[in-house]
C-alpha cells in the first residue's frame, strides 16, 4: 500500500512542478511580448524619423558625401 500511495504522491508534486513552470514560462512570454511591442514602436519612429530626414534632403537637393 505504501508504494501505490507514494506513486500519487509523486505525481501530484510533478503535476504542481509542472503547474509552476507553466505559470512562469507564462509570465516570461507576455514580458517579451511587451518589449516586443516597445521595440517595434520604436523601430517605427526611427524609420518615420529617417522618412523624414530623407524627404527634407530630396527637397533641399543636397548631396551626400
Amino acid at each position: 500500500m505504501f508504494w501505490p500511495m507514494l506513486a500519487i504522491a509523486l505525481g501530484f508534486l510533478g503535476l504542481a512542478v509542472l503547474g509552476v513552470l507553466a505559470v512562469k514560462v507564462f509570465l516570461e512570454v507576455q514580458r517579451l511580448g511587451r518589449q516586443v511591442a516597445r521595440t517595434t514602436e520604436r523601430i517605427t519612429r526611427a524609420a518615420e524619423e529617417l522618412e523624414e530626414a530623407a524627404t527634407d534632403l530630396a527637397r533641399t537637393g543636397e548631396t551626400l558625401r
